[in-house]
């Protein structure tokens, strides 16, 4: 249904030709899963948006050949292309609510793509309803009413799912669509598209940076790399058996949330950006491979077949011996992610909370006459110590971003009581509350709009310093010599110091988002889902940083978060939080082996196993 051969797509930068796209050859048949695997600037979403006749401006096919449903896509005139968009071929984008228009309601939304494609006025709002229905959405008259801000994350989603099968096309093109979803609505948005691509019998390409999530949903996976299809072939066997060291070193990178605990293989550098490929005439993974050899840095190696429709791009690939001995090596695992202090029970809390609450209100009505309660913290209870790392977590609305508010003193608590070492925030001194503000740092969620983007790394590191009681210390030495120790102590080079967020990757970022927090050295960190949307390698870096920044400084942590196994790589102690109140908290590896409540036995079912073998999304799930 859809062949792709020998995909080239290149531009033009400094008299040279640069191949973006380099040979990548991939099938996909009808009713088929097609994932597309990799890290950011793989190519995964341009070899999308090539099928979809989104090809930027001064990029040009210079090869290869893109057919479907027998017809080759780049010899079609323009308009033909564009015609199929939408009809035959449809687009679930990654981010739902910058996707759909947020001046218009849902149903304006709905109404335009239906006129695109030709329906009549008269069917429009009951196949609105029809669609809504069949993504089990509750209520279809009143979400159509709604306006994009007034849905959650997964109900966006699932009105762009409506749309895209409404026109019952037979390619679906899902980029990234629940990375940004906490684990419940990922798998009530991975059971529906599964639902709607059986009834209509609708083949996917589905991109994303997670291996083993694509392992369970794909029937075929290529892995991606700088361009390149590295490796191809049978979703399971080639999360069992990876024959090229990406593809292991994607899996590696992962934390699992069911089997052994186990330290993260960190992968080394980080992938070509645009201009470093057209200095590499070998093989653009050899710079960051452990197995390389002269050979692979002369000529781009050949994809070879080395099983029933399994191939890899490599001259040395990894046989199931060598990968055997990989991944039964434990090495050496950090303590301090796990690090419970002996004396916990004896060391002073540095944060208390005694049955705290927090509830907003707003007004409706016409004036707003009419008063509304939103209770957001119900009830909490959490005592934090130094060095240990906490987890709390839960779906979106659970309350656990509120809890981090209430911990770094951003908003005000309505019940109850939150004591700083041993004092009563509400009547605490001046003196008391500032030292709260430099020892409790946060590390916002997104490090591209926590940064100011007109402020060197040098100054955002140091923002602190700008404090009124730092103030002498603005222009002196001590602020350089800090910020060469902030950028050593974050594993970032030192000519970072000079360089803008506009010129950082988004792992240096937050790199740069936590040598901020630092920049004082707090007692405690509060990180709120630092390492959601990150590829795996990057935050398989920024994981073993905070394990070794505990290690070292004894700084403790509370870690916000909807991904379970993260949170258990890194967390001794767990609370999970549903609508507001905690229903379950422990010793990590306690909940997780024996699950108490019925939300937390959900949760973990949520998470793709790292065996492949085991069915997932669970059928129990609701939708």
């Amino acid at each position: 249904m859809l062949e792709i051969t020998d995909l080239t797509l290149s531009t033009h930068a400094g008299g040279r030709r640069i191949d973006l796209l380099r040979k990548v050859s991939v099938s996909l048949a009808r009713g088929k899963v097609l994932g597309l695997v990799g890290e950011s600037g793989a190519g995964k979403s341009m070899i999308g948006r090539v099928v979809a006749g989104q090809i930027p401006q001064g990029f040009e096919i210079t090869q290869g050949r893109v057919i479907f449903e027998d017809a080759n896509l780049l010899a079609l005139d323009r308009g033909k292309w564009r015609a199929l968009l939408g009809r035959r071929i449809a687009f679930i984008p990654q981010e739902p609510l910058t996707a759909l228009n947020p001046v218009l309601t849902i149903a304006r939304t709905f109404d335009e793509h239906l006129a695109h494609l030709g329906i009549a006025p008269k069917r429009r709002r009951a196949l609105m309803r029809e669609q809504l229905d069949a993504v089990h959405l509750p209520k279809p008259d009143e979400m159509l009413a709604r306006y994009p801000h007034e849905l959650s994350g997964g109900q966006c989603q699932r009105v762009l799912i409506a749309m895209a099968f409404v026109a019952n096309p037979a390619l679906i093109i899902a980029d990234e669509p629940t990375t940004a979803l906490d684990v419940v609505s990922q798998v009530n948005v991975l059971r529906l598209l599964a639902e709607q691509r059986r009834a209509h019998d609708t083949a996917m390409l589905l991109i994303t940076h997670d291996l083993r999530l694509a392992a369970h949903v794909c029937d075929d996976i290529a892995v991606l790399y700088a361009g390149e299809a590295a490796e191809c072939g049978p979703a399971r066997e080639v999360l069992r058996r990876s024959r090229h060291p990406y593809t292991l070193a994607l899996d590696r990178a992962t934390p699992d949330v069911h089997g052994p605990r186990r330290p993260l293989a960190g992968l080394r550098g980080q992938m070509p950006g645009l201009s470093a490929l057209a200095t590499i005439p070998g093989c653009r993974f050899a710079n960051r491979c452990e197995r390389r050899i002269a050979a692979c840095e002369i000529e781009p190696p050949a994809m070879t077949e080395r099983a029933s429709g399994h191939a890899v791009r490599c001259l040395r690939p990894l046989d199931a011996s060598v990968q055997e001995t990989i991944a039964d090596d434990p090495g050496e695992v950090p303590a301090a992610g796990w690090h419970v202090p002996g004396d916990a029970g004896l060391t002073k809390p540095l944060v208390e909370l005694r049955d705290v609450t927090l509830r907003y209100t707003a007004r409706r009505g016409l004036f707003g006459q009419r008063k509304v309660h939103t209770t957001a913290v119900d009830g909490l209870s959490l005592t934090i110590r130094p060095g240990e790392f906490i987890g709390v977590v839960g779906e979106s609305g659970s309350g656990k971003s509120s809890v981090a508010r209430l911990i770094v003193g951003a908003q005000e608590l309505t019940g109850g009581t939150l004591l700083i070492e041993g004092q009563d925030r509400a009547s605490a001194s001046p003196k008391v509350l500032r030292l709260n503000r430099e020892h409790v740092q946060m590390i916002f969620q997104d490090p591209h709009s926590a940064l100011n983007p007109r402020r060197s790394v040098y100054r955002l590191l140091t923002q602190a310093y700008e404090a009124d009681r730092l103030a002498a210390r603005l222009d002196a030495q001590p602020r350089t010599e800090r910020a060469r120790d902030l950028v050593g102590d974050v594993g970032l080079p030192a000519d970072t110091l000079v360089r803008f967020p506009s010129q950082l990757s988004g792992g240096q970022k937050q790199r740069v988002n936590i040598g901020r927090a630092l920049c004082v050295m707090p007692r405690l960190i509060v990180a709120d889902e630092i390492v959601s949307g990150l590829d795996v390698s990057v935050q398989a870096q920024i994981l073993n940083l905070l394990t070794e920044l505990g290690r070292r400084h004894g700084i403790a942590l509370v870690l916000i978060s909807h991904d379970l196994s993260v949170v258990r790589h890194l967390c001794s102690r767990i609370l999970v939080m549903r609508r507001g109140k905690v229903v379950e908290q422990g010793r990590t590896e306690t909940v997780f082996a024996d699950p108490q409540h019925a939300y937390t036995r959900l949760l973990l079912a949520s998470v793709p196993p790292a065996d492949p073998s085991i069915p997932w999304p669970p059928a129990a799930a609701p939708v």
